[in-house]
């Protein structure tokens, strides 16, 4: 097929297929940068983008505000803390309301909780989102990315929901990957499945995930310290099984997330 009629099924004037792709690699300063920032957030969740770039300043880092910033918002980070004008909302139609305040979680597949996290290496860097079953806590869909892109948000909900059945909610935060179309549009076809949002500056409304995340990052992340990016692939999935099948949870009365998730199969 040509080019020409490629572009027509497309809807793409034909001249974009003839732009090289350019894709910015980051500086060294930057991934180096990026992973203090991450470290800083983890040990002082509280901070905002002027006590995370003294904080740089103090480790040796030359960085004004406006880029220790960007960098946060790159990153997806957000000082945990309730900030001015709560109830004020962007994109009100694609904002949806925390369905979970009070309700008691009693079963599997009950409630997912989606998030995303930054995952840092001396070489580069990837986003880690996981989706985590809130009764069992049960890792049961991950993907990593080098970019904050919704595509693998996506490929991880399917998956996800071919290998372990539909939710009853899915929770996340009202980052922009979370209030996009193509996000909610995926979630919608499910039709059963209703979407529930954290309030701004919430961070107790998807503790769990970030639970694991602060588990993930302490336990192997920082501790491990991977050189590369295929290197850290291989420890996210090694991690991600001995946390779901080996790693007693002590909210579990000390069982593991794969006997509570599993449990009423292996019953059957």
């Amino acid at each position: 097929m040509s080019i020409k009629r490629q572009c027509e099924l497309l809807g793409l004037s034909r001249s974009t297929a003839y732009y090289p792709i350019q894709i910015k690699q980051p500086t060294q300063e930057e991934i180096d940068i990026k992973n203090a920032i991450d470290q800083i957030h983890f040990n002082e969740p509280a901070y905002g983008c002027r006590r995370i770039q003294q904080s740089l300043e103090k480790l040796g880092f030359t960085i004004g505000l406006k880029l220790t910033r960007r960098y946060m918002q790159e990153m997806d980070i957000v000082a945990f803390y309730p900030g001015p004008n709560l109830s004020k909302r962007d994109l009100q139609e694609r904002t949806y309301p925390y369905l979970l305040r009070n309700v008691g979680i009693t079963r599997r597949n009950q409630v997912w909780g989606i998030d995303i996290t930054y995952c840092g290496t001396p070489t580069g860097f990837m986003y880690l989102v996981a989706i985590i079953d809130w009764y069992s806590r049960f890792i049961v869909g991950w993907a990593l990315s080098n970019v904050m892109k919704t595509d693998f948000i996506i490929r991880a909900i399917k998956e996800a929901i071919r290998e372990h059945g539909k939710p009853e909610i899915i929770n996340s935060d009202q980052g922009s990957q979370f209030t996009s179309k193509d996000y909610i549009d995926c979630i919608k076809s499910y039709e059963t499945i209703s979407i529930s949002m954290d309030g701004k500056g919430r961070a107790k409304d998807n503790a769990r995930t970030e639970r694991f995340f602060r588990s993930y990052k302490w336990e192997r992340l920082y501790l491990l310290y991977p050189e590369t990016v295929p290197e850290l692939k291989q420890m996210t999935g090694e991690y991600i099984a001995h946390y779901n099948w080996h790693r007693p949870h002590q909210a579990l009365d000390y069982n593991t997330p794969s006997n509570i998730h599993f449990a009423d199969a292996w019953q059957g």
